[in-house]
């Protein structure tokens, strides 16, 4: 974990103890709802965390270069859609935590292969760059990924928290 990265987590953690006094070993993600459903709405650029078939929190996102569309190979800066699951994490990504979605599946390998491309991979749910070479007004307000997920560094926390390995994820138009 770079430095930048670990001095933010502690700043957080000291951030979230003093809003909760109460915790005596701190916050634990299991005080955190969890999940059981992510939706993507790529036109509307937001992220819902779902439970009970409601969203329970809300997140505004930037996604791929070119958003409208489904991913279809390397490089074409889409996003993909349809139903994935969040399958690993990482908490030393060149940006500000990555969680993995599970892109491509099945369909998405038969579809690039009967093109003739590669389709890609490595799509995540992400905080900002650990480096940036941008604005912090950029990267709020453009879509700028590669084809990822992108969210605010305080925003990725609660995603991080509240979310399992294996949580389904929908990516809709």
């Amino acid at each position: 974990m770079t430095t930048s990265v670990t001095v933010r987590i502690r700043i957080l953690s000291l951030a979230l103890l003093s809003a909760f006094p109460g915790l005596s070993g701190g916050l634990m993600a299991s005080d955190f709802p969890r999940a059981e459903r992510v939706v993507i709405e790529k036109d509307a650029r937001k992220l819902h965390l779902m439970r009970d078939g409601e969203a329970f929190r809300t997140f505004d996102i930037a996604l791929g270069m070119q958003p409208v569309g489904h991913k279809v190979q390397e490089g074409d800066f889409r996003t993909p859609e349809g139903r994935y699951r969040l399958d690993a994490r990482n908490p030393n990504s060149e940006y500000f935590l990555s969680i993995h979605v599970s892109y491509p599946n099945l369909a998405d390998r038969r579809k690039a292969r009967s093109l003739g491309v590669d389709p890609g991979g490595a799509i995540m749910i992400h905080g900002q760059p650990n480096e940036p070479t941008r604005s912090e007004t950029y990267y709020r307000t453009q879509d700028w990924t590669n084809g990822c997920i992108a969210v605010s560094n305080s925003d990725m926390i609660d995603i991080w928290l509240m979310t399992n390995d294996n949580t389904p994820i929908d990516i809709r138009p």
